[in-house]
Order: C-alpha cells, then sequence, then structure tokens
C-alpha cells in the first residue's frame, strides 16, 4: 500500500518522519534506530520482527493525526465547498498530468494551437468571477518538472484564463517543492479549516477525495500553503521560465 507523507520535523526533510498508510488506519515512523544497550533491556515484550526508533515530541504533536482516517467519497460532494467558503480556497497540484485534462475537448484544441486565454468563461472560472467579486481569494500552486510535461504545459496555458477570472496561479519547480519539504499529493484547503485531499490511480484518474478537519493534518496544509505561496511564482512570470532554459 502507498505511503503519505505527513511531515517532518528535520530541516533537511529526511527524517524523523511520519507518513500515513493510505488505505488503513496505522501511521509509519521514520526514525534513527535504537541500539543502547540498556534502553533496549527495558523494552516490553519485544518480538523478534519489531525494531525501535527515537523521534522528537514534536514531531508526533505537530503531524500525528488525530482522529482515525475518514473513508474517500466522490468529489462531486465537495463541489459546493468552491461556493460555500468564506474567505479562501487553497490549492496544492503535484502531479505530471491529470487524465480529466487529456480527455477534454480543452486538451485537443490546444494541441491544435488555439489561444486558450481568449476562450470564453467556463463554468469554473465564472465561478471564480462571482466568488472573488465578493471579496473571496482562490489560490493554487502548481508544481512543475524540468522539463515541463505536457499535462504541466497545458495547465500554464489554459491558467491564464483562469488568473483572468481572478485566480491567484503561480508556479514553482519540482527541484525547488523537494528542498522546501512540500508533501507529494493534492488537495484544496477551505479557509485554514478543512482540508480535501484527491486520491488517484496510476493514470492520473481522480478516484475520490479525503475530507479531514483533523488540526495537525490542517496546520501542515497551511505550513504547506505559506511555505509555496512564498516561494512560487506566478503564472505569466513563469511561463517565459518555461519558453528558455529553466
Amino acid at each position: 500500500m502507498p505511503l503519505r507523507f505527513l511531515g517532518t520535523t528535520s530541516d533537511e526533510g529526511d527524517c524523523p518522519s511520519l507518513y500515513e498508510i493510505e488505505g488503513t488506519s496505522n501511521v509509519l515512523v521514520q526514525g534513527e534506530r535504537v541500539t543502547d544497550p540498556a534502553h533496549l533491556a527495558q523494552l516490553r515484550d519485544v518480538k523478534e520482527s519489531e525494531t525501535f526508533v527515537v523521534v522528537p515530541r514534536e514531531l508526533l504533536i505537530r503531524f500525528a493525526p488525530r482522529a482515525a482516517a475518514r473513508e474517500m467519497a466522490p468529489f462531486s460532494e465537495i463541489t459546493h465547498m468552491f461556493r460555500d467558503f468564506q474567505h479562501t480556497a487553497w490549492r496544492l497540484e503535484t502531479r505530471r498530468g491529470y487524465a480529466s485534462d487529456r480527455k477534454s475537448a480543452k486538451w485537443r484544441r490546444w494541441q491544435n494551437g488555439s489561444d486558450l486565454s481568449a476562450e470564453p468563461f467556463s463554468e469554473w472560472q465564472r465561478n471564480v468571477r462571482e466568488q472573488t467579486l465578493t471579496g473571496k481569494r482562490f489560490e493554487r500552486v502548481r508544481i512543475v518538472d524540468e522539463p515541463a510535461t505536457d499535462g504541466q504545459r497545458f495547465l500554464l496555458a489554459s491558467g491564464l484564463g483562469n488568473v483572468a477570472a481572478g485566480e491567484d496561479i503561480r508556479n514553482m519547480t519540482r527541484s525547488e517543492a523537494i528542498r522546501l519539504g512540500l508533501p507529494d499529493f493534492d488537495f484544496w484547503l477551505f479557509d485554514s479549516r478543512t482540508l480535501v485531499r484527491f486520491v488517484f490511480d496510476e493514470d492520473d484518474t481522480t478516484l475520490g477525495v479525503i475530507v479531514s478537519e483533523d488540526p495537525a493534518e490542517v496546520l501542515a496544509a497551511c505550513q504547506t500553503r505559506d511555505a509555496a505561496g512564498h516561494h512560487a511564482i506566478r503564472t505569466g512570470d513563469f511561463q517565459m521560465r518555461v519558453r528558455s532554459p529553466m
């Protein structure tokens, strides 16, 4: 079963760290192995298969889930949040492409050389315009490989229409995201309160979402938003970097 990175207290982003084992209620702990004979002698009921690691208390306080993992739900169950949120809807996009993009008519128009930024607003963009005119904020940061994949170049081209509708879309290279220790999964964060994490299959198709208001998970998402937003580059400026050697 795949692991989902929860967080780390290491400045280098390696260990100690916590991971969730997807599809279970279990958490995997990464840390320095205990080798002190005096400590090992005090441990109780040790099985031959068991090992022990040391992690700082802060790691568990900050990142260990406070509640059991919730069941995956259809994406359709959370679409109302894009209208009902009060202040900010923030998105992290980490994948190299999305099946929904590749199957769209917009993708085919882009492949044929159409200027996607000149197209009429879509239903999504009309809602962005409606919400942002009331003072709400739609923001997202997209992770881009070097060189950018076709899926990422499509999003750079189509993103200008979203920007025109009122979204603040920024981009950063994957190497920079790794340096900052950003997570490798997609999510929406609504009002710094509700985390909606995407679940994809190996073909980049959205299987569903997992909704959480767990304080540790929401805090980690807020920290990701702050770090990514500080270092990411606005879409128009980032496009110039993609057109030239990065």
